[in-house]
C-alpha cells in the first residue's frame, strides 16, 4: 500500500489496474477494490481516470465510491476496527461497546487517530449474529465481546 505517491504515478497505477481488469464484465467494482488495495483508500485523483477508460461520468463512478462503506475517500489508520452496528450486536451491548472504544481510542467512527494508528468504523454486520457483540480488527473477527475484550483489540491496534 502506497499512500505517498505524487498525482502522476497515481493516474499511471490507476491506469494499469484499469487496463488489467477492464475486460472483466461489469470491472468498476473490481477495479474500485484493487485501487483500495494499492493505495488503502481511492484516490479522487483516479476518479477521472476511471471514468475516461470506463466510458461513466465522473458522478456515476463517485455514486458508487460513496455508496459502498468498504471504499475509503482517505487513508486509513495502520490498523482498522470495525465494530459492528447491526441489530443483534446492539441489542446485546454493541452502542455501549462503541462509547467504550470511542473513549478508549479518542475518536469517533470514520476517524483516525492522532498518529495515524488506528481507524475506528461502523460495519453493518459481520455475520456474528449468535456471537454478538463482535468486531473485526485488520480483517480478523471476534465475537462476544465485552469491556475487557474490547480493551484487548484496542491495545492490540495501538501497539
Amino acid at each position: 500500500m502506497n499512500i505517498h505517491l505524487p498525482r502522476a504515478d497515481v493516474a499511471e497505477q490507476t491506469l494499469a489496474i484499469i487496463d488489467e481488469l477492464k475486460g472483466l464484465e461489469g470491472p468498476l467494482l473490481p477495479i474500485l477494490h484493487a485501487l483500495q488495495d494499492e493505495f488503502g483508500y481511492v484516490p479522487q485523483e483516479s476518479l477521472p481516470v476511471i471514468a475516461r477508460e470506463l466510458n461513466l461520468s465522473r458522478a456515476e463512478v463517485y455514486g458508487v465510491v460513496t455508496f459502498y462503506h468498504d471504499f475509503r475517500e482517505h487513508p486509513a489508520g495502520r490498523h482498522v476496527l470495525k465494530l459492528c452496528r447491526a441489530e443483534a450486536c446492539q441489542s446485546m451491548g454493541g452502542d455501549r461497546l462503541a462509547d467504550r472504544a470511542k473513549a478508549l481510542l479518542g475518536i469517533d467512527f470514520h476517524e483516525t487517530t492522532p498518529d495515524g494508528g488506528v481507524t475506528l468504523e461502523p460495519v453493518y454486520c459481520l455475520g456474528l449474529c449468535s456471537c454478538s457483540p463482535s468486531a473485526m480488527l485488520d480483517g480478523e473477527v471476534h465475537g462476544r465481546l465485552d469491556d475487557a475484550a474490547l480493551e484487548a483489540l484496542v491495545a492490540e491496534a495501538r501497539r
